[in-house]
């Protein structure tokens, strides 16, 4: 990894997210990444949004730098992350996914979907969420919009 690269993550699943969120934590650790990993920490039945606010609040508190978050579908743990003033979180299906969730969100939360996506394509997709660059531009706009309705504010 180069000096301006991302360093820090986090990860969170629910249960059924449970083996597809071990196997990122372990690409991300082989790919040099230091991780840490809220849990859960088995495939027995737990609640996504503890989880995804975990998650939420290291990022956005910059203990970490990027959040990974990993249920059935991908949708819960994204709405749930969300939740927390200052996250930017998205769902994950595929590398493109990935790309304009950085380019033109500039998101800090990736959201996968077990039941979704295989563990090749969610490796791929990790590593373009965590090396591609926001855009700016035209974009900063819509992003300063949504930091204001964090805010409460209108846009």
């Amino acid at each position: 990894m180069d000096a301006g690269a991302i360093h820090t993550v986090a990860i969170g699943s629910d249960h059924a997210g449970y083996a597809l969120k071990t196997a990122i934590a372990d690409f991300l650790r082989d790919s040099g990444y230091e991780v840490t990993d809220v849990g859960t920490h088995s495939d027995d039945r737990v609640d996504y949004p503890h989880f995804a606010a975990a998650v939420a609040h290291l990022v956005v508190d910059g203990d970490v730098e990027r959040g990974v978050l990993v249920c059935g579908s991908g949708q819960g743990v994204s709405i749930a992350a969300n939740k927390v003033p200052g996250a930017r979180a998205g769902v994950v299906r595929e590398v493109y996914d990935a790309e304009m969730l950085r380019k033109h969100n500039n998101a800090n939360i990736a959201c996968f979907g077990q039941q979704a996506t295989d563990e090749e394509t969610a490796r791929s997709a990790v590593h373009a969420f965590l090396t591609t660059d926001f855009e700016g531009g035209r974009h900063q706009a819509r992003v300063e919009q949504l930091t204001a309705l964090d805010k409460g504010e209108s846009v």
